[in-house]
């Protein structure tokens, strides 16, 4: 049996508009967040994290984890496909940071940050990344694990703006 609104007590009416106004706010605000957020599952072990909230179009900071579009290098693709899911590293350099290489060794500002290996898990080779002054707008993204596969090596070197989604804060 339908209620026929002219006849409702001013209150109901007006509570029953300002309901429908928190709805609409709360659908608009949800999809702006939307547009600017996302999440990501990390399926590598190269960080203790496996899930990230992602704020998308956000130039990280050093230390931060950065996500970002592996590439398209023929390691990459062989190994993640060719859509391959974002990466989730942490901001090792920036630009105008100095990345140098002794042996194994990888430094950002003389700093040591990772080291490389020679092969891969399976013997493919593993070339090393770029080393110099990272560009502008770009980061030298890495991990701490010991078969991560990141900036170290040539396959996906400096992460650049073409390639960054975002900030990410581990959630899980």
């Amino acid at each position: 049996m339908a209620t026929d609104f002219a006849h409702l007590p001013l209150a109901r009416k007006l509570s029953i508009v300002l309901g429908g106004v928190v709805v609409y706010v709360s659908f608009v605000a949800l999809g702006n967040w939307r547009d600017h957020h996302a999440i990501v599952i990390n399926a590598s072990e190269s960080l203790p994290n496996w899930a990230f909230l992602v704020t998308l179009g956000q130039f990280p900071k050093r230390g931060e984890f950065v996500v970002f579009n592996p590439g398209s290098d023929p390691l990459t693709i062989k190994h993640f496909g060719w859509k391959p899911s974002p990466f989730a590293k942490i901001v090792y350099g920036l630009p105008g940071d100095l990345v140098t290489r002794v042996g194994n060794q990888v430094s950002v500002n003389g700093r040591p940050v990772v080291k490389t290996k020679p092969l891969t898990m399976q013997g493919e080779v593993l070339l090393p990344g770029p080393t110099g002054v990272i560009p502008r707008g770009c980061v030298f993204a890495g991990s701490p694990h010991k078969d991560g596969f990141d900036s170290r090596y040539k396959a996906i070197g400096f992460v650049c703006a073409d390639r960054l989604l975002g900030v990410g804060e581990a959630v899980l």
